[in-house]
């Protein structure tokens, strides 16, 4: 069936709610309507050749009192679908009892089988009866849906002179128009949509940068795809249909299974319904948090892709990762063993709850293929704080890191702003597999596409512009080709590395016995220690003592003459009240070791740096610390390591500021051009 034929379908079904909900509800709410009845509609015209069989075998079924499970496991054998419907109505049926027309069509909704059940759940359809009841739109609305004018049926529907009306349409034609019709509903409702909705361009690119790579070695077999927040399922559709044409052109066979999980109720009602009206396994779609309910732990994927939300919560799922008494991550996806690590200890990938999008990347890795030679190809998109966001030792930097030095990661591509529907924000495509191919191994590419785009003659939401074929095209070549150029990047995995190093310095205090340290240890100190004042001021005075050590060791002497015993809070409290930092004064000794003498450190002067992998710690150190700061020393056991690739930096080009001549020329030039105009003013 050509585009022509799906775009007469879906005008005449777009209609519709112009035509039977125009003042009862908003345009915004049309597809609260619309979608459902589409499904159902073309559920009704695939049941019907079968329908009286289906009831004729229910009916026995219900004499012999068999049961529900028997009547689940029967009926779809009957109908030759997974589905089935044992009312005794269908669509055309309920148009012959107007007067008790919403009785009979609940009647006909609780007779669908329970795949079907959870799509008229999703949708909230039920809650649409009363309005379309009070209004009088239902038998309108049910009368339209069954016009002769358009035919949703598989079957061809034919004149007299046995001649083609209206083609049959297949599972394939029909989702096309399901798409499209979600597609306009998207554009009418940019701000909702556009969170569940990711672009066909987008999409087109996607795939164009997982399959073609790897194009020549797909083989006759059964590829499964995945998407982890599939939303209408747009991703997965494309996917299947691009595998297929790609197959087609060198004669292999190939079977394709598509899983997806959503969150979003009725996105998860259309993607579900989407699968259904093509024929799919709508078993394979699940509903739930991917991050808290992983429906497919069992399973590895060919393909993966995903459009995650960004910057959303994901808090609610914290009570399904952690273990709530040991507050350690239970669920091994997040969780992982990483060389470079000491024994027992592993890499935690937990990211700030305010945004969980880079858990759903490591969803993804988490169910990559390891016995195959294909392995697994992942394209998602990211915004831009997944690249950077998040110190060395945080869950996104530990992310990167764990992508990075297993090698991973192919590619990262710059969108153009306000690509989405929902957000003009910077946006980026990962390109991810555990099969690098020999020249990729090591490299990491970054592809500036941030210009290459056509703009929309009208705005769709925050929507204004698209990637042409031309620019598909453009991105996708510069991918393949793996070269260096102004807008193409390569990189060893390493130049995104570094060392966060912690720099400390010795704490340096004075001690000294002022009329002003003696009143304020007298407000914290209980009453018992005030004689040791006395003490204190036969054997420091009140001068001022730079070599708080040689304190120490007279202070601790002259308690042991006394035979004054003190707590270590108690000692403490004396120091406290009696010291303070001075830049000028000796170095705290902590302790001294064979290896020398360790200072205490001063936790207000600590400081950090960030060495890149390829640099040599103890030069970087000794070239760009200790000539600031000659008593520094780095603390070994803090070292950690982090990754970040600032995309911008790599792709900036600095543009020379113009010369204060050609400034002041232009001053002149625009008083030049003013004085006749200002002068013409003042004379009228």
């Amino acid at each position: 069936m050509n585009h022509t034929t799906h775009n007469a379908i879906a005008n005449f079904i777009w209609n519709i709610a112009d035509d039977v909900l125009r003042d009862v509800y908003v345009r915004g709410k049309y597809r609260d309507v619309i979608l459902p009845m589409t499904v159902l509609r073309r559920l009704d015209c695939l049941l019907e050749p079968t329908k009286d069989e289906v009831l004729k075998h229910y009916r026995k079924l219900e004499e012999g009192n068999f049961g529900d499970q028997a009547v689940a496991q029967q009926l779809p054998r009957k109908s030759g679908y997974v589905f089935y419907n044992k009312s005794e109505f269908t669509l055309k049926r309920l148009l012959d009892f107007p007067g008790q027309i919403r009785a009979n069509f609940e009647n006909y909704l609780d007779g669908f089988s329970d795949n079907v059940q959870e799509i008229i759940s999703k949708f909230k359809f039920r809650n649409q009866l009363e309005t379309l009841e009070e209004s009088n739109r239902l038998f309108s609305l049910i009368d339209k849906f069954v016009s002769n004018q358009i035919n949703l049926s598989s079957e061809p529907v034919k004149n007299e002179a046995g001649e083609i009306i209206y083609e049959g349409l297949t599972n394939l034609d029909m989702g096309s128009v399901f798409e499209e019709l979600i597609r306009r509903f998207n554009e009418e409702n940019n701000e909702e949509a556009g969170e569940h909705f990711t672009p066909r361009d987008i999409i087109q690119l996607m795939v164009n940068l997982i399959f073609l790579p790897i194009e020549e070695q797909i083989q006759s077999g059964t590829y499964l795809v995945y998407d982890d927040a599939c939303g209408s399922g747009g991703m997965l559709t494309e996917s299947e249909a691009f595998i297929q044409e790609l197959t087609e052109k060198t004669g292999k066979k190939v079977k394709i299974e598509l899983y997806g999980q959503e969150v979003n109720p009725e996105t998860y009602a259309i993607c579900k319904s989407d699968m259904l009206i093509k024929g799919r396994d709508p078993e394979k779609i699940r509903f739930a948090s991917t991050i808290s309910n992983d429906y497919f732990s069992e399973l590895q994927f060919d393909f993966m892709l995903a459009n995650p939300p960004y910057g959303k919560s994901w808090s609610v799922d914290q009570d399904a990762i952690f273990d709530g008494k040991k507050k350690e991550v239970k669920d091994p996806r997040f969780a992982v063993e990483h060389p470079g690590l000491p024994s027992g200890e592993k890499l935690n990938l937990l990211p700030r709850s305010s945004d969980g999008q880079l858990l759903f990347l490591v969803n993804m890795l988490s169910k990559m293929k390891e016995s195959t030679t294909l392995g697994s190809r992942i394209a998602i998109v990211h915004n831009g704080s997944a690249l950077f966001t998040g110190d060395a030792g945080s869950g996104e930097s530990n992310i990167r890191r764990w992508i990075i030095e297993n090698d991973w990661l192919e590619c990262i591509i710059g969108l153009p702003l306000n690509m989405f529907y929902n957000t003009g924000i910077a946006t980026y495509i990962w390109v991810l597999s555990n099969r690098k191919p020999e020249h990729r191994k090591g490299k990491v590419q970054l592809i500036d596409a941030t210009e290459w785009y056509g703009k929309l003659r009208k705005n769709l939401g925050k929507k204004n512009c698209e990637l042409t074929q031309g620019d598909i095209k453009r991105i996708t070549e510069t991918f393949l080709a793996f070269e260096e150029t102004d807008k193409s990047k390569l990189f060893d995995n390493e130049d995104f590395g570094f060392q966060k190093i912690t720099v400390e310095r010795p704490l340096r205090l004075t001690f000294q016995v002022t009329p002003e340290r003696v009143k304020l240890f007298q407000e914290k100190a209980q009453p018992k220690l005030y004689p040791i004042l006395g003490t204190l001021k036969d054997v420091f005075g009140g001068e001022i003592h730079k070599d708080f050590n040689r304190v120490k060791q007279v202070l601790e002497k002259a308690l042991k003459v006394d035979e004054i015993k003190l707590t270590k809070s108690e000692i403490k409290l004396i120091y406290d009240s009696f010291t303070e930092k001075d830049e000028t004064a000796e170095p705290v000794i902590k302790k001294k070791t064979k290896e020398g003498i360790i200072y205490e450190p001063d936790s207000e002067l600590r400081d950090t740096e960030s060495v890149p992998l390829k640099e040599n710690i103890e030069d970087y150190f000794t070239c760009e610390v200790l000539p600031h700061v000659p008593d520094a020393w780095i603390d070994y056991d803090k070292i950690v390591r982090g990754y970040e690739i600032s995309f911008t930096k790599y792709f900036y080009q600095f543009k020379p500021l113009r010369s204060l001549e050609e400034i002041a020329a232009d001053i002149l030039a625009l008083e030049a051009a003013t004085e006749g105009v200002l002068h013409q003013i003042v004379s009228e």
